[in-house]
Protein backbone atom coordinates (compact mmCIF):
# COMPACT_ATOMS: atom_id res chain seq x y z
CA UNK A 1 0.00 0.00 0.00
CA UNK A 2 2.22 2.98 -1.26
CA UNK A 3 1.97 5.91 1.90
CA UNK A 4 5.26 7.59 0.82
CA UNK A 5 4.01 11.05 0.63
CA UNK A 6 1.93 10.64 4.04
CA UNK A 7 -1.94 10.15 5.86
CA UNK A 8 -4.67 11.96 5.29
CA UNK A 9 -7.81 11.45 6.94
CA UNK A 10 -10.97 11.90 4.84
CA UNK A 11 -14.23 12.61 7.00
CA UNK A 12 -17.10 11.65 5.49
CA UNK A 13 -20.03 9.64 5.88
CA UNK A 14 -21.08 8.20 2.64
CA UNK A 15 -19.36 5.22 1.75
CA UNK A 16 -19.51 5.57 -1.97
CA UNK A 17 -17.96 9.03 -1.77
CA UNK A 18 -15.14 8.46 0.40
CA UNK A 19 -14.51 5.27 -1.48
CA UNK A 20 -13.94 7.49 -4.38
CA UNK A 21 -11.52 9.90 -2.51
CA UNK A 22 -9.71 7.59 -0.95
CA UNK A 23 -8.68 5.37 -4.05
CA UNK A 24 -7.51 8.78 -5.84
CA UNK A 25 -5.45 9.74 -2.88
CA UNK A 26 -3.83 6.42 -2.79
CA UNK A 27 -3.25 6.04 -6.14
CA UNK A 28 -1.34 9.38 -5.67
CA UNK A 29 0.80 7.53 -3.37
CA UNK A 30 -1.27 8.86 0.13
CA UNK A 31 -1.91 6.88 2.90
CA UNK A 32 -6.12 7.66 3.91
CA UNK A 33 -7.81 6.54 6.91
CA UNK A 34 -11.69 7.46 7.05
CA UNK A 35 -13.80 8.66 9.19
CA UNK A 36 -17.94 8.68 8.97
CA UNK A 37 -18.51 11.29 11.20
CA UNK A 38 -17.16 14.36 13.43
CA UNK A 39 -16.35 12.72 16.56
CA UNK A 40 -14.54 9.92 14.47
CA UNK A 41 -12.58 12.39 12.41
CA UNK A 42 -11.48 14.07 15.56
CA UNK A 43 -10.31 10.83 17.18
CA UNK A 44 -8.57 9.53 13.66
CA UNK A 45 -7.00 13.31 13.32
CA UNK A 46 -5.28 13.25 16.92
CA UNK A 47 -4.42 9.79 16.97
CA UNK A 48 -2.89 9.66 12.84
CA UNK A 49 -1.50 13.68 13.11
CA UNK A 50 -2.36 13.41 9.21
CA UNK A 51 -0.80 15.97 6.86
CA UNK A 52 -4.27 17.16 5.61
CA UNK A 53 -7.80 16.45 5.96
CA UNK A 54 -10.81 16.48 3.78
CA UNK A 55 -14.03 17.23 5.73
CA UNK A 56 -17.45 16.91 4.24
CA UNK A 57 -19.79 19.27 6.20
CA UNK A 58 -23.13 17.61 6.26
CA UNK A 59 -22.04 15.31 8.13
CA UNK A 60 -24.13 12.80 10.86
CA UNK A 61 -24.35 13.19 14.85
CA UNK A 62 -23.80 16.44 16.56
CA UNK A 63 -20.60 17.45 15.34
CA UNK A 64 -20.89 18.37 11.07
CA UNK A 65 -18.09 19.27 8.90
CA UNK A 66 -18.10 22.92 10.02
CA UNK A 67 -18.23 22.08 13.81
CA UNK A 68 -15.26 19.31 13.40
CA UNK A 69 -13.26 22.41 11.53
CA UNK A 70 -13.33 24.44 14.53
CA UNK A 71 -12.65 22.15 16.78
CA UNK A 72 -9.47 21.51 14.62
CA UNK A 73 -8.89 24.50 14.57
CA UNK A 74 -8.59 24.58 18.44
CA UNK A 75 -5.90 22.96 18.69
CA UNK A 76 -3.99 21.96 15.03
CA UNK A 77 -2.86 23.94 11.98
CA UNK A 78 -3.40 21.06 10.03
CA UNK A 79 -4.65 21.86 6.55
CA UNK A 80 -8.38 21.04 5.75
CA UNK A 81 -10.32 20.83 2.65
CA UNK A 82 -13.72 21.30 2.59
CA UNK A 83 -16.08 18.75 0.48
CA UNK A 84 -19.41 19.39 0.60
CA UNK A 85 -22.53 19.97 -1.13
CA UNK A 86 -23.03 22.89 -0.17
CA UNK A 87 -22.45 26.02 -2.51
CA UNK A 88 -23.50 28.89 -1.57
CA UNK A 89 -21.28 32.18 -0.23
CA UNK A 90 -22.17 31.62 3.08
CA UNK A 91 -21.19 28.11 3.28
CA UNK A 92 -18.43 28.84 1.90
CA UNK A 93 -17.12 31.92 3.58
CA UNK A 94 -17.98 30.20 6.81
CA UNK A 95 -16.02 27.38 5.82
CA UNK A 96 -12.68 29.45 5.47
CA UNK A 97 -13.43 31.75 8.35
CA UNK A 98 -13.33 28.64 10.65
CA UNK A 99 -9.97 27.94 9.00
CA UNK A 100 -10.31 25.41 6.52
CA UNK A 101 -7.67 25.90 3.67
CA UNK A 102 -9.93 25.29 0.50
CA UNK A 103 -13.41 24.34 -0.37
CA UNK A 104 -14.81 21.78 -3.00
CA UNK A 105 -18.21 21.31 -3.99
CA UNK A 106 -20.09 18.29 -5.15
CA UNK A 107 -20.20 16.87 -8.02
CA UNK A 108 -16.70 17.04 -7.79
CA UNK A 109 -13.92 15.95 -9.94
CA UNK A 110 -11.46 13.47 -8.11
CA UNK A 111 -8.15 14.51 -9.59
CA UNK A 112 -9.27 17.95 -9.32
CA UNK A 113 -9.47 17.44 -5.43
CA UNK A 114 -5.82 15.23 -5.67
CA UNK A 115 -4.69 18.39 -7.56
CA UNK A 116 -5.51 20.91 -4.88
CA UNK A 117 -4.58 18.77 -2.07
CA UNK A 118 -1.18 18.21 -3.39
CA UNK A 119 -1.12 22.13 -4.08
CA UNK A 120 -2.03 22.91 -0.57
CA UNK A 121 0.89 20.35 0.87
CA UNK A 122 3.59 22.01 -1.61
CA UNK A 123 2.95 25.34 -0.28
CA UNK A 124 3.12 24.21 3.46
CA UNK A 125 6.36 22.15 2.84
CA UNK A 126 7.61 24.58 0.49
CA UNK A 127 11.71 24.54 0.42
CA UNK A 128 12.08 27.58 -1.85
CA UNK A 129 12.43 30.07 0.44
CA UNK A 130 15.90 30.39 2.41
CA UNK A 131 15.40 27.86 5.39
CA UNK A 132 16.58 30.51 7.92
CA UNK A 133 14.36 33.39 6.61
CA UNK A 134 12.63 35.45 8.88
CA UNK A 135 10.61 37.77 7.84
CA UNK A 136 9.73 41.29 10.20
CA UNK A 137 6.80 43.78 9.11
CA UNK A 138 6.34 46.18 12.43
CA UNK A 139 5.80 43.92 15.13
CA UNK A 140 4.91 40.83 13.19
CA UNK A 141 7.92 38.21 12.93
CA UNK A 142 7.40 35.50 10.38
CA UNK A 143 9.39 32.67 10.82
CA UNK A 144 9.40 30.56 7.07
CA UNK A 145 11.32 27.68 8.65
CA UNK A 146 9.14 26.93 11.02
CA UNK A 147 5.66 28.25 9.54
CA UNK A 148 5.07 30.23 12.97
CA UNK A 149 4.28 33.77 13.38
CA UNK A 150 4.96 35.69 16.39
CA UNK A 151 3.09 39.21 17.18
CA UNK A 152 4.94 41.57 19.74
CA UNK A 153 6.52 37.89 20.50
CA UNK A 154 3.43 35.79 21.25
CA UNK A 155 2.87 32.97 19.03
CA UNK A 156 -0.39 33.30 17.08
CA UNK A 157 -1.57 30.46 15.13
CA UNK A 158 -2.33 30.52 11.79
CA UNK A 159 -4.41 28.18 9.09
CA UNK A 160 -1.71 27.31 6.24
CA UNK A 161 -3.65 29.59 3.50
CA UNK A 162 -3.40 32.61 5.99
CA UNK A 163 0.28 31.89 6.76
CA UNK A 164 1.12 31.45 2.61
CA UNK A 165 -0.67 34.58 2.27
CA UNK A 166 0.89 36.81 5.03
CA UNK A 167 4.06 35.67 4.09
CA UNK A 168 3.42 36.51 0.56
CA UNK A 169 2.52 40.22 1.49
CA UNK A 170 5.72 40.80 3.56
CA UNK A 171 7.77 39.49 1.17
CA UNK A 172 6.24 42.06 -1.03
CA UNK A 173 5.92 44.76 1.85
CA UNK A 174 5.37 48.28 1.04
CA UNK A 175 3.28 47.24 -2.60
CA UNK A 176 0.05 47.27 -3.25
CA UNK A 177 -0.94 43.94 -4.57
CA UNK A 178 -4.17 43.11 -6.64
CA UNK A 179 -6.37 40.00 -5.45
CA UNK A 180 -5.32 38.07 -8.47
CA UNK A 181 -1.53 38.56 -7.60
CA UNK A 182 -2.34 37.39 -4.30
CA UNK A 183 -3.75 34.38 -5.39
CA UNK A 184 -1.48 33.51 -7.84
CA UNK A 185 1.51 34.19 -4.89
CA UNK A 186 -0.60 32.39 -2.09
CA UNK A 187 -2.51 29.90 -3.61
CA UNK A 188 -0.72 29.35 -6.55
CA UNK A 189 -1.41 30.45 -10.73
CA UNK A 190 -3.48 26.95 -11.25
CA UNK A 191 -6.03 27.98 -8.60
CA UNK A 192 -9.52 29.07 -9.75
CA UNK A 193 -12.01 30.31 -7.31
CA UNK A 194 -13.70 33.59 -6.40
CA UNK A 195 -11.12 36.49 -5.86
CA UNK A 196 -13.42 37.37 -2.48
CA UNK A 197 -11.54 34.60 -1.16
CA UNK A 198 -8.28 37.16 -0.39
CA UNK A 199 -11.01 39.25 1.60
CA UNK A 200 -11.81 36.81 4.17
CA UNK A 201 -8.27 35.67 4.82
CA UNK A 202 -7.20 39.17 4.95
CA UNK A 203 -10.17 39.50 7.90
CA UNK A 204 -9.02 36.88 9.62
CA UNK A 205 -5.50 37.80 9.38
CA UNK A 206 -6.71 41.31 10.86
CA UNK A 207 -8.49 39.51 14.14
CA UNK A 208 -5.85 37.33 14.63
CA UNK A 209 -3.39 39.73 14.44
CA UNK A 210 -4.58 42.81 15.62
CA UNK A 211 -3.15 46.13 15.73
CA UNK A 212 0.64 44.20 15.29
CA UNK A 213 -0.67 43.96 11.31
CA UNK A 214 -0.16 47.30 9.54
CA UNK A 215 -2.33 46.21 6.52
CA UNK A 216 -3.81 48.24 4.42
CA UNK A 217 -6.82 47.73 2.25
CA UNK A 218 -6.42 50.08 -1.28
CA UNK A 219 -9.76 50.32 -2.67
CA UNK A 220 -10.21 49.12 -6.13
CA UNK A 221 -6.95 47.97 -6.18
CA UNK A 222 -5.88 45.15 -3.39
CA UNK A 223 -4.19 45.03 -0.28
CA UNK A 224 -1.05 46.49 1.02
CA UNK A 225 1.08 45.11 4.20
CA UNK A 226 3.76 47.98 5.68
Amino acid sequence: MADGLGTIVVVEDDPNIADLVDMYLRRDGFRVVQASSGEAGLQAVERERPRLVVVDIGLPDRMDGLDLCRSLRSSSNVPIVILTARDGEVDRVLGLELGADDYVTKPFSPRELVARVRAILRRTGSTERAATAILEVGDVAIDVERREVRAAGTLVPLTAREFDLLTFLAEHQGLVLSRRQLLDGAWGPGWVGDDRTVDVHVRQLRKKLGSALSLSTVWGVGYRLG
